[in-house]
């Protein structure tokens, strides 16, 4: 949506010892490619994963994941992280707007509401304040679809309309994927919160979903066996 508004797009892709982060990163690097920004860092905080510890299902591997919303897929602060380090790279390059992908269908992530995303805002340009008032940095503002009404569905069809079926190389799954032996492709498990998401708003979107799950029914595969990718 940046690209089509024409601002001047960086981009950022986080590791901090999340499953899925081999398939997060090679999408992200498809992606940054695909919409020719001008620069994309993949930036390791990985170590989050010590700090973390048992806390949540997405850093540590022997926790079931959730097939529905429970607040073992919370990351501690996880946006907090990864908007101010990106805040910090903006403000380095004298970008003004940070975007990041929360909608209405996030706000069971207090990380996502629009609350969090205002003070957010508010906190890191005080953290400059002297250096906005100087001319050395620009003032921030963090934009994301959450504040504009925005749910999953329209932002899918927001996307589809950019991006044609290059949206199914998007990666929603919790998990790092599951190994298809016949094609030696990685597929979606199909059975996370995530994927049953991401299934669902492709569905009222009113969109072919041509996501390759390993389970296309919610029922059809146990916590065991997303548990051992």
């Amino acid at each position: 949506m940046a690209k089509e508004k024409k601002y001047q797009t960086y981009m950022v892709t986080f590791i901090y010892g999340q499953r899925a982060m081999t398939r997060e990163v090679e999408q992200a690097k498809h992606f940054a490619n695909l919409l020719s920004v001008v620069e994309h860092q993949v930036i390791d905080v990985s170590f989050m994963k010590q700090l973390y510890g048992k806390t949540n299902s997405l850093t540590d591997t022997t926790l079931s994941l959730a097939k529905y919303f429970d607040y073992s897929i919370v990351v501690p602060v996880r946006n907090a992280i990864f908007i101010t380090i990106a805040a910090a790279w903006a403000m380095s390059i004298h970008a003004k707007t940070i975007a990041f992908g929360a909608h209405t269908d996030d706000l069971n992530y207090p990380d996502c509401r629009p609350k969090f995303i205002k003070s957010m805002a508010s906190t890191l340009n005080l953290a400059e304040e002297d250096g906005i008032t100087l001319g050395l940095r620009e003032k921030i503002s963090i934009w994301s679809p959450v504040l504009e009404g925005i749910n999953k569905t329209n932002l899918l069809k927001t996307g589809y309309r950019i991006l044609g079926e290059e949206i199914f190389r998007t990666w929603s799954c919790y998990s790092c994927g599951v190994p298809e032996i016949k094609k030696g492709s990685i597929l979606h498990c199909g059975v996370c919160e995530s994927c049953i998401n991401r299934k669902v708003a492709i569905n009222k979107a009113g969109i072919k979903d041509k996501t390759d799950y390993a389970n296309n029914g919610e029922q059809s595969a146990t916590q065991r066996d997303i548990h051992q990718y």
